[in-house]
């Protein structure tokens, strides 16, 4: 497991947040992590299959971080979670408004996705 805080990490690469084949918008936006649970915590894992998560922290209208104010329960991050929707080919993302102190709960539940998605390759190590 990596030292980093979720939201310490630049991928090397983004994930298009919406879906180049959808006139429709595929996200879903929730107002806190709690939220998100309420409405997604249990989803299946092969049919909601999660295969990207981005924490994004506050920006200015420059694209410049607005540095953290001290308070971890502050929402001043966005995750970004990805999905693809094996069975139907449906991608979407979701969009959630967190703080640093929803960092625990959110590693947990990225972790056991993470664990499952790594099984769709086995038998590669």
């Amino acid at each position: 497991m990596s030292d980093k805080h979720l939201w310490e990490v630049d991928h090397p690469y983004y994930c298009n947040e919406g879906n180049y084949f959808a006139r429709e918008s595929c996200c879903s936006k929730y107002r806190s992590w709690t939220d998100f649970v309420e409405e997604e915590g249990d989803s299946d894992l092969d049919m909601n299959l999660v295969f990207r998560g981005d924490w994004k922290e506050a920006e200015d209208d420059y694209g410049n971080k607005i540095p953290f104010n001290g308070n971890v329960n502050y929402r001043n991050g966005r995750l970004l979670i990805f999905w693809m929707g094996q069975r139907k080919g449906l991608y979407r993302y979701s969009t959630i408004e967190v703080c640093r102190a929803d960092e625990p709960a959110i590693r947990a539940w990225l972790q056991l996705r993470y664990d499952h998605l790594k099984t769709l390759w086995e038998p590669l190590p």
